[in-house]
């Protein structure tokens, strides 16, 4: 059963112990905001799992090396996905590389890499690299690869790209290239309905995403096959006012969510 973490605006994070699996965490909003950081330090006091992101998503390129370092060494996350870079295979690699051998990090802390690619041969590349000769342990999947798309051609782009990474991984797994022991995280999602097709797929360790938040947010609920748009807001964006309402349709979502997740999970047994 993959754990679950929904990225939440800093107004809702005193709920993010109750909500989610783990902790998500953005490090550059630890330098921007206090609450922020606070929540991460608490979580660490707790003993809290954590997750740390490179911030690639909300920045467009990964956050300062000497940030990430600071608050690796200062939070000692579980795991830390390493400098990417979009859709770009070789740069990527080539950090990875350096992450893998040019820095320790604390002990407990797992480095996670990123898939990036052009296509699917790429992806499929970069994979086995990361793998079997740069030694990653755990390896994460973007959700918006432009390249998603050409896998799963279909009129609603979203649509394509969902079911493009699901079929990238599904050829990836029957290929062996990933193997039943691998230990795989999904970034984010096109859609949310996507994570009720991993039925037997128990390398899939750990996915985040904050679709539910940020539609529930915006008054968007999730029927019962999900959605068929996708907000272009990101989480760290939001700093409007939590109501009532907006909480219930948050909750109506996270509800929905997890029947995604379940269906999936129960599939396995």
């Amino acid at each position: 059963m993959f754990k679950v973490s929904h990225e939440l605006p800093i107004n809702m994070l005193d709920k993010s112990f109750e909500i989610n699996d783990y902790e998500y965490c953005l490090p550059h909003l630890l330098d921007q905001n206090e609450t922020y950081r606070k929540h991460f330090e608490d979580a660490k006091e707790s003993g809290s799992y954590i997750i740390m992101d490179n911030s690639l998503h909300e920045l467009g390129e990964a956050y300062k090396t000497d940030r990430l370092l600071h608050w690796i060494e200062r939070l000692e996350p579980n795991e830390f996905i390493v400098p990417d870079v979009w859709q770009n295979k070789a740069s990527t690699l080539r950090n990875a590389k350096y992450w893998m051998n040019g820095y320790e990090l604390p002990e407990n802390t797992t480095k996670v890499a990123v898939v990036q690619a052009q296509n699917y041969g790429e992806a499929h590349e970069c994979y086995n690299i990361l793998n079997y000769h740069h030694g990653y342990k755990k390896i994460a999947f973007s959700y918006g690869a432009d390249w998603y798309a050409d896998e799963f051609p279909h009129p609603n782009p979203l649509v394509g790209k969902m079911m493009g990474r699901i079929m990238t991984i599904s050829k990836m797994y029957k290929s062996g290239v990933i193997s039943k022991s691998d230990r795989v995280h999904l970034l984010g999602c096109a859609l949310p309905q996507e994570f009720g097709y991993y039925c037997d797929f128990p390398f899939i360790e750990s996915i985040d995403t904050s679709n539910p938040i940020i539609h529930g947010l915006q008054g968007v609920k999730y029927n019962s096959l999900g959605l068929l748009t996708k907000s272009s807001t990101k989480i760290d964006q939001i700093e409007e006012e939590i109501t009532t309402e907006k909480l219930y349709d948050i909750n109506h979502n996270l509800i929905q969510f997890k029947k995604f997740v379940m269906d999936s999970n129960t599939q396995l047994y």
